[in-house]
């Protein structure tokens, strides 16, 4: 298991059994995630202990007895509050995985959770059973039937159809004709007058957009999409200080600050974890 400071350990890799499927088996007593979101859908299972989360504008706490589930886009954060540790499994699946999955359970839609915590022992008994699975080089055949078993309880269980959220169509507009220019401008040296000019809002204005459409400030949602600009690049093996300067990050360290912030590992364990 790979090291990742004094107090924590983590291991991430990529499933063999399914393209878009990644994997992380965590063991933390000190760490805090930033608020961040993931562009997967993400479920975790919890071990030992637990820890505080706060998504949707509420606070409440990962354990044992419940099954941990984001939507893709969903922002969270989390910290470890007055447990002392927190070893989970966590599964994240990207679009290509999600659609996977739901062909193989006959759930056409892409899927969408209304809720973050699901008290059902058997479902949280079949994501554990699942991620062991996958962690280990047991029998290929087992490992699709309980990636397909317990995705299919899952969605046929409390999945909703995909739904817009319960914000103004306007602002969705406004976000949408944004998500280009910080697509195509990740890497520049940003500034609130360069996001705000394309839609004709004032920088105060547009900090309150961010907060009404993703629940996080300009800065934060960019954050995001240059973290996941450095795991592309890092994917095509470019070096991490080179990965780092073209997603915008200042540097290699900026780079390690965030993604271990946001992601719960260093690029150097993602890096290993795409060569294994």
């Amino acid at each position: 298991m790979a090291r990742t400071d004094p107090h924590n350990s983590a291991r991430f890799w990529l499933s063999r059994s399914m393209p878009g499927l990644s994997l992380l088996h965590a063991d933390f007593t000190a760490h805090d995630y930033a608020p961040h979101s993931h562009d997967a859908l993400v479920i975790a299972v919890t071990e030992a202990g637990g820890a505080e989360f706060t998504s949707r504008g509420h606070t409440d706490e990962a354990r044992e007895n419940v099954l941990l589930v984001f939507n893709p886009d969903e922002p969270h954060s989390g910290r470890m509050g007055r447990s002392r540790r927190w070893r989970y499994r966590s599964l994240y699946l990207d679009a290509a995985a999600i659609a996977a999955i739901g062909a193989a359970v006959g759930v056409q839609a892409a899927p969408y959770f209304l809720h973050n915590l699901y008290g059902d022992a058997g479902l949280i008994a079949a994501f554990a059973r699942l991620h062991g699975a996958l962690e280990s080089d047991g029998d290929a055949l087992q490992r699709q039937e309980l990636l397909t078993e317990s995705f299919g309880l899952l969605l046929r269980r409390y999945s909703s159809l995909r739904h817009e959220m319960d914000t103004d169509p306007e602002d969705r507009m406004l976000f949408r004709r944004l998500l280009p220019v910080l697509r195509e401008r990740h890497g520049d040296r940003l500034v609130l007058q360069d996001l705000a000019d394309p839609v004709g809002l004032t920088p105060f204005q547009l900090i309150r957009l961010f907060r009404r459409v993703t629940g996080m400030t300009p800065h934060a949602y960019l954050v995001q999409i240059r973290l996941q600009a450095a795991a592309v690049a890092l994917q095509a093996r470019k070096p991490i200080a080179e990965a780092a300067l073209a997603a915008g990050f200042f540097d290699q360290s900026a780079l390690n600050k965030h993604f271990k912030r946001v992601y719960g590992i260093t690029p150097r364990q993602y890096v290993a974890a795409l060569a294994a």
